[in-house]
């Protein structure tokens, strides 16, 4: 997440659980569970990933419950924390690439990211197999007729406001709008309904990253579990479902996501 988005954000006094004590498996367990994690993507028919911004804290990009997040950091009067390089400039992670390689080897069907970072699209993943929930600070989309416009900038508002720009469609010209979410706004129709679509058919449904606390998005891996789906976590944190998971791996995402991708392919 970018912190230029945490700063436009409205005021919340209440934004959940930060701040928590980072969780490390011991080595045996933890190699344990990374085996155990690799069996089941191989397994999986079905593989959805379902990311948060510890994903991206190894691009530079600061997350927001952590001991160091945006959001632990202004419940203790620090302010904003500093990113290590501007956001445009942020590359992909090891476990974005690994998310892409497993789709290109067409085990991975399916991402939802509550990132707004773009770092998803940087690392090739397809837009066709991607919800961005909270939207993308670098991307417009017009109003009328629907069309996307990703940018090597960011967005100057947040909250699907009007930007400076029209669509570059002689038959539209209409006004465009960032697609960022503030606090009050819904979920967009189109990423969620494609994210529950998958979530309902998912065998496995891996979350990367995530405290799992914003509702409404950190209920959809349970949609899997209707169908016999199965949940995996990999956190730093515990998260409020880690008792609906199957397995749930406490330690670095990019170490994880780096080993099980090689394994199985």
């Amino acid at each position: 997440m970018s912190l230029g988005y945490a700063e436009k954000l409205s005021h919340r006094e209440d934004v959940g659980t930060v701040g928590m004590s980072e969780i490390f498996d011991p080595p045996r367990v933890l190699q344990q569970n990374i085996e155990q994690l690799a069996l089941m993507i191989e397994k999986s028919e079905h593989l959805v990933a379902f990311t948060g911004a510890g994903i991206s804290t190894s691009c530079g990009i600061p997350d927001f419950r952590g001991p160091n997040g945006v959001w632990t950091l202004q419940r203790e009067g620090k302010g904003v924390p500093e990113a290590s390089l501007p956001f445009h400039r942020a590359m992909p992670s090891l476990t974005h690439m690994a998310l892409v390689a497993l789709e290109k080897a067409g085990i991975l069907k399916f991402v939802i990211s509550q990132n707004v970072d773009s770092l998803h699209l940087r690392s090739g993943l397809r837009r066709e197999n991607l919800a961005e929930l909270h939207g993308n600070s670098f991307k417009e989309i017009c109003p009328s007729c629907g069309v996307e416009y990703l940018r090597d900038f960011e967005v100057e508002t947040i909250g699907t406001k009007e930007t400076m720009r029209r669509c570059s469609d002689m038959k539209c010209g209409a006004k465009l709008k960032d697609t960022v979410l503030d606090w009050e706004d819904a979920l967009p129709p189109r990423e969620m309904n494609a994210a529950e679509k998958h979530c309902r058919m998912a065998d496995v449904v891996l979350c990367l990253g995530t405290s799992l606390q914003i509702t409404p998005a950190c209920n959809l891996p349970l949609k899997s579990l209707r169908g016999g789906g199965k949940i995996a976590i990999v956190n730093l944190q515990e998260t409020p479902k880690d008792k609906k998971a199957s397995l749930v791996i406490h330690g670095l995402v990019d170490k994880k996501s780096a080993i099980v991708s090689c394994a199985l392919l």
